[in-house]
């Protein structure tokens, strides 16, 4: 039989699998960062340092302010606990589970390695000598390798050079890992250089590992479609995913739910809760989400949990821009209530707030604990000083609830 959830319930039930809603540590370890991690499963990578590197965000929105040293450790120490794979995008996974996209590595060789076609097929040169540069060197960033004049030429491809390009479709492949990154730029390995060999021998049938990653996702999720699980992994094969969900019904893991407004077409949208799971009561929290938080990530899902339609500005010209650069959702318990443009000026120890905008007609406490949060991530940030622009219709509420707050246009 299919229960039936609130929008609202479903809303806290996805809140709650992510992490929101807890009690912050009064000082946050290794160990918080861990569960943390655990409990969304994956982390996403994005290059863009306006406010904050993404990776570090979605740990400081459920934890609240903490040392980024520490999840450096985590991340890019020797024998780190995790490691960089191409599971939601670019992104960090626990080392134990690399076997799992064993799939996705085989079919990349079939895409870039083994057809006649293939641009690693067609370089083997330049495949040769980076095997034969990591496995005599051990980790190098690409500079450290670079093959002869010819083949470090800037290409097309995203501006890199053939061995650049050869190290990432490696990666892609499996046949490379990220051992670490020098400030942003990453510093490559053989895999079975860095991954244990009890995880880089396992042999994970496609069924199987699908199975397992539909398992987390929807655990990370709470309340999910087959394309918010689909998505979560970035899974092509629907059939496969379909079929995970039905197995893990049959087994006890997930119950069909059905949500009120989750529709298309007039019809409800099937979707599946973890059976662990209850819903919680409410949600207190206050938090800034980066862009890639698995929150928002999925713009449908954002828009069915949130009624949000949600896209970063950052590829707009600036011109034809509504919200900023790299607006941010703000999220006020269980809800997002506004989206800020954020900007770290470090030479002036000064968050700017470039734009601010209200998702609907404010509540009166929007704005100050809206404030609050702005003033954490100030201080987390090694920031001195708030100073919030005149651009959108919660840039005046937000400059009231900040006092001390300079304004600059």
């Amino acid at each position: 039989m299919r229960q039936t959830l609130s929008a609202a319930e479903a809303r806290r039930l996805a809140l709650a699998a992510q992490g929101f809603g807890r009690a912050r540590p009064d000082r946050v370890t290794a160990e918080h960062l861990r569960r943390a991690f655990g409990r969304m499963a994956t982390v996403q990578i994005d290059s863009v340092n306006v406010f904050s590197r993404s990776h570090y965000m979605p740990m400081f929105s459920r934890l609240g302010a903490y040392d980024r040293a520490q999840l450096d450790q985590l991340l890019f120490e020797e024998r780190a606990p995790f490691v960089e794979y191409w599971a939601h995008m670019a992104a960090f996974i626990a080392i134990e589970d690399w076997a799992l996209f064993n799939f996705r590595m085989r079919d990349m060789r079939a895409r870039y390695r083994d057809g006649p076609d293939a641009w690693l097929s067609s370089k083997p040169e330049v495949v040769e000598w980076v095997y034969r540069e990591l496995s005599a060197r051990g980790p190098l960033r690409p500079a450290e390798i670079e093959f002869d004049v010819e083949h470090s030429r800037k290409s097309s491809w995203w501006g890199w050079s053939d061995v650049k390009r050869a190290l990432e479709l490696l990666w892609l492949c499996g046949d490379v890992a990220i051992a670490g990154r020098r400030g942003f730029e990453r510093r490559y390995a053989l895999a079975e250089q860095l991954i244990p060999p009890a995880v880089m021998n396992a042999t994970v049938p496609r069924d199987e590992a699908i199975l397992r990653l539909v398992e987390r996702a929807t655990r990370a999720l709470g309340v999910a479609t087959a394309a918010d699980v689909a998505d979560y992994w970035r899974i092509k094969d629907r059939r496969a995913v379909t079929e995970s969900l039905d197995a893990l019904v049959e087994g006890g893991t997930l119950t069909p739910v059905t949500v009120d407004g989750w529709e298309s077409r007039d019809k409800p949208i099937p979707a599946w809760m973890d059976a662990r799971a209850s819903v919680p009561r409410r949600i207190d929290a206050a938090a800034v989400l980066t862009p890639f938080d698995p929150m928002v990530w999925f713009r449908d899902r954002a828009s069915r949990l949130f009624n949000f339609d949600y896209r970063i500005e950052i590829y707009t010209p600036a011109q034809k821009r509504i919200y900023g650069y790299y607006s941010l959702p703000v999220l006020i318990d269980d809800r997002i209530v506004a989206r800020v443009d954020l900007k770290a000026d470090r030479a002036r120890s000064t968050l700017l707030v470039q734009s601010a905008w209200w998702e609907g007609p404010p509540e009166p406490r929007w704005a100050e604990r809206t404030a609050g949060v702005l003033n954490e991530a100030a201080a987390w940030q090694g920031l001195e000083n708030v100073s919030v622009s005149s651009w959108g219709d919660a840039t005046a509420d937000l400059a009231r609830a900040l006092p001390r707050a300079a304004r600059h246009g």
